[in-house]
């Protein structure tokens, strides 16, 4: 019987259901076949209840320009963290991000002569104009490091999961070299989003009338485009569209959101069950961020029957063939938006044409074939990893 392969996986964040990179890592989590894998995993802020595999917590810092969340600082236990993962003895290293915490996993896998993997979860340069937008002059210089710092580290891994072509693309003309991707999409839970879980009488207890119903959902973060999403709301109200504004989610913009969109409809974070039931109980789903590395929502909404209106950018524009299934807008054009809205709200036939096309696209969105090809790549890099064992001559002592 052949031993099971040990894993080390670095994650900042062990919550489930926290971001759209959270519920990735989880639906890793919950199919990790136990007679195949082995699974140790070190992170920042741990899981909360009950957690069915080993984990290390490593000090966290909590993060300036966005208290939603926390950094580990692996440097400040890095000879007890050593020692762990020297016992635990791992075969890959699994790299979430190429945070503090993801260049410790890096440098500990080089100087071991371990493969790591890696899953591109954040667009992180996409979030550079919002994070400096009063210090504009030193955007430029920024985004550079940051470029330079994330080829650097995705280099040097022997796998990098990419979500879509588009982002493939994207980070290939900033100068990374896609020699180590494959594009690896997201998938969705079976059944948990559908149409069949239409319900206007709860929306209309929500809501408290039988207009028309756009739903925003997200983290509630500047990074997000927000500001359009304000400038859509206001010229709909200008123009007298008596649309509702129904925004699911939670952040630190929120309280400023409901101050700029005092008639919108603000849920705060809900539930999955929930979501899918006011999804599939609105008329058009909207999303202006251009920062998605793959937009989870957008498939979400597919998944529920919404004609989706989102920007031309990031990740999530790779789920929209305009006029086919959706509609894609200049992201900071506010009437575009509007304009696509109205067509959908006025034209059944082409909202019906929009839903059943995007059905189609999230029916073939399975995890169990996503996670599968994942953990057969783990295999091969294993078998491949042992074949092609290198000796190091000269290494840091710092590990």
């Amino acid at each position: 019987m052949l031993s099971k392969i040990k894993i080390a996986f670095f994650v900042e964040i062990l919550i489930e259901d926290f971001d759209g990179a959270s519920r990735t890592i989880f639906n890793i989590i919950n199919r990790i076949p136990k007679d195949r894998f082995d699974i140790l995993f070190v992170c920042g802020v741990p899981p909360k209840g009950f957690f069915d595999f080993s984990y290390i917590v490593v000090p966290t810092v909590s993060i300036p320009f966005n208290k939603d969340y926390k950094m580990a600082l692996p440097q400040s236990v890095s000879f007890q963290l050593k020692q762990k993962l020297r016992h635990f003895k791992p075969d890959i290293i699994h790299i979430s991000t190429p945070s503090p915490l993801g260049k410790f996993a890096m440098n500990f896998a080089k100087y071991h002569n371990l493969p790591v993997t890696s899953i591109y979860h954040t667009h992180f340069i996409s979030y550079i104009d919002y994070y400096l937008e009063k210090i504009p002059f030193l955007i430029p210089t920024v985004k550079k490091w940051i470029t330079r710092d994330q080829k650097a580290f995705y280099e040097k891994c022997n796998i990098v999961y990419i979500p879509t072509q588009n982002m493939v693309n994207e980070l290939a003309k900033s100068g990374i070299s896609s020699a180590n991707f494959k594009i690896w999409h997201r998938g969705l839970h079976g059944g948990r989003f559908t149409p069949t879980k239409r319900n206007l009488q709860k929306v209309k207890s929500i809501i408290g009338n039988d207009n028309k119903n756009i739903i925003f959902a997200s983290r509630l973060v500047w990074e997000k485009n927000l500001k359009t999403l304000i400038k859509i709301y206001q010229h709909a109200k200008e123009q007298n569209h008596n649309y509702n504004f129904i925004i699911a989610g939670d952040g630190v913009a929120k309280e400023s959101l409901m101050q700029l969109m005092p008639d919108a409809h603000f849920l705060g974070h809900i539930h999955h069950e929930e979501l899918a039931v006011i999804y599939a109980s609105c008329d058009v789903f909207l999303f202006t961020s251009i920062s998605e590395t793959y937009g989870n929502v957008v498939a979400e909404a597919m998944a529920s029957g919404l004609p989706c209106v989102i920007a031309n950018g990031g990740g999530s524009a790779h789920f929209i063939e305009q006029g086919v299934n959706g509609f894609l807008c200049t992201p900071e054009n506010s009437s575009e938006y509007i304009e696509k809205i109205t067509v959908l709200m006025e034209n059944e036939s082409l909202s019906s044409a929009f839903r059943d096309k995007g059905l189609h696209f999230a029916s073939t969105l399975q995890w169990g074939h996503l996670t599968e090809t994942y953990f057969n790549d783990l295999e091969q890099l294993y078998f491949s990893s042992k074949e092609n064992i290198v000796i190091p001559t000269k290494m840091e002592l710092s590990f």
